[in-house]
């Protein structure tokens, strides 16, 4: 077993209930749930892996993939889809190569969707990593990425 997970499984007892504090942490620790360590922590918490998998994907915060180093945060709300959401979402997909919910091979970036980042008045907006941006267009869009882009550089 892997030093980073044995250390978070050291701070715990194996008991069912630490099941998603145990997750929470390996998922902090690595990115996103990684396979193997999927297995170590069913073994550890004594379940079958089916149920592990069973409880991390009725979760919406855990993942199975890695994330990439910036993540594209897409409002899909009622008022961002009334305002445009679907066009930014399309121009977002067609710059980075990618569609909602991947991650590019090369690990910058990820987008994701969420059902309200609770900007409704600047709709519509998205969030990249911690920053968000409102009122949006598909051209004012790509200027975001561009400058996120030279930035990251």
């Amino acid at each position: 077993m892997e030093e980073r997970l044995e250390n978070i499984l050291s701070r715990y007892d194996g008991k069912n209930f630490e099941l998603i504090p145990i997750l929470q942490e390996v998922q902090n620790e690595f990115g996103y749930l990684p396979e193997p360590e999927m297995g170590e922590v069913a073994s550890f918490v004594g379940l079958p892996k089916s149920r592990i998998y069973g409880v991390a994907t009725f979760f919406e915060q855990f993942r199975f993939t890695p994330m990439g180093k910036n993540r594209v945060t897409i409002c899909r709300g009622t008022a961002c889809h009334v305002r445009g959401a679907q066009r930014i979402t399309e121009e977002i997909e067609r710059r980075l190569g990618i569609k909602a919910g991947e991650t590019t091979e090369d690990l910058e970036y990820t987008i994701e969707t969420a059902a309200c980042i609770g900007c409704c008045g600047l709709a519509p907006t998205i969030v990249v990593n911690e920053k968000t941006y409102g009122h949006l267009t598909p051209a004012k869009t790509i200027k975001i990425l561009s400058k996120n882009e030279e930035a990251t550089k």
